[in-house]
């Protein structure tokens, strides 16, 4: 569990993202930080999302007019400070007493969303109340069709903005670093009906577009045919992931699926992804390959357990400053003027693990 939140420091006081990472480790305890900071199995995609966006060198243009930079972006029709949003992450209530609230309460006042893990707490119905801005509900099925029609009903009637169904769970990965410490995230100790999720098709994704008029987004689609058949199913948004490395192993990185899923979709939808993205030129390689926005959910779960609400704000406002600097010195002034002549292939120049972004941690207290 975290420590008291009188111990934490100030979060207007951290000014690298390394500080914050180095201080949720603090924080946490091995099994929590292990939680949010591992993979499945050999960790083999884990590693290949920090790898594929380091296999990536930026090609920046000079004497360009950069003096303001529109960072702004916009998803589903609505307008955000950055292209950045706040992942959905399960058992929230482990990095901080009051789970995904202070998070949510962060990207409100700061201007972007939350997609709410269905496997966090507090649960949709409790939390929404208390949050004006705009939010997306991500369920993981535990029921027949019903009971995902009743909670989709629930998510409109409640103003949650669009719907997420994650597709790449169909059973839960082996995740060894839990497993060696016979450790159990809060959300599996209480979680019923798993067997539910494999057996989820596309006919329940064809059952929502004709029963409901709210925005659909499919979440953990890595390849240009299944990004086929999501548009040919009315899906809003196809969010390109590969569950942070968690599900399953041996994948490629999340960027690298990301041009193909792209080119499929063909603009009939719009694009989102995450995996291993921590950094604001991150953020820029993601938005030339055709992103729409970029979700956060390591980083957004270290900076939740290094300070609360005002520790997620912190993420947010480093990361805009971040990418502000990488798209002034690319000589862009606006995200569309982010496109794939900004890049070209690189060799990594180190070796690719959780926190590898963050060069100036150290490896104290545990071994990474």
């Amino acid at each position: 569990m975290t420590e008291p939140l009188s111990s934490r420091p100030a979060a207007d006081s951290f000014e690298t993202l390394g500080e914050i990472v180095r201080a949720a480790r603090r924080k946490l305890s091995r099994a929590d930080w292990d939680y949010v900071a591992g993979g499945a199995d050999t960790e083999t995609t884990l590693k290949r999302n920090r790898q594929a966006l380091d296999s990536i060198a930026l090609r920046p243009r000079i004497l360009r007019k950069v003096d303001a930079v529109d960072m702004t972006a916009s998803l589903l029709g609505r307008r955000f400070r950055i292209p950045v949003f706040l992942a959905p992450l399960g058992s929230m209530q482990q990095l901080d007493p009051e789970g995904a609230l202070p998070a949510a309460r962060a990207a409100e006042a700061f201007g972007t969303l939350t997609i709410l893990s269905s496997a966090t707490q507090p649960d949709y119905e409790t939390l929404k109340p208390k949050i004006a801005g705009p939010m997306i509900y991500q369920l993981y099925v535990r029921g027949d069709d019903a009971w995902v029609a009743e909670r989709v009903k629930r998510a409109i009637d409640l103003g949650y903005v669009a719907f997420c169904l994650t597709v790449d769970t169909a059973v839960y990965s082996r995740r060894e670093r839990d497993i060696e410490k016979r450790f159990v995230p809060t959300a599996r100790q209480t979680a019923s009906g798993q067997s539910q999720q494999a057996a989820v098709t596309w006919d329940l994704v064809k059952m929502l577009r004709d029963r409901f008029d709210i925005p659909l987004i499919l979440k953990g689609i890595a390849t240009a045919e299944d990004a086929t058949v999501a548009v040919q199913h009315g899906v809003s948004v196809v969010y390109v992931s590969n569950h942070g490395g968690r599900q399953l192993d041996h994948g490629i990185g999340a960027i690298d699926a990301l041009p193909e899923v792209v080119k499929a979709v063909a603009g009939r939808a719009e694009v989102v992804v995450d995996g291993g993205f921590v950094r604001g030129t991150d953020i820029v390689k993601a938005v030339a390959l055709g992103a729409k926005a970029v979700g956060i959910g390591k980083l957004l779960g270290w900076g939740l357990a290094a300070g609360g609400q005002a520790g997620v704000t912190r993420v947010l406002e480093l990361l805009e400053t971040e990418l502000r600097v990488a798209m002034a010195l690319l000589g862009a002034d606006r995200l569309a003027a982010l496109g794939a002549e900004c890049l070209r292939p690189a060799r990594p120049v180190g070796e690719p693990h959780a926190t590898s972004a963050f060069p100036l941690l150290d490896t104290a207290p545990w071994s990474l």
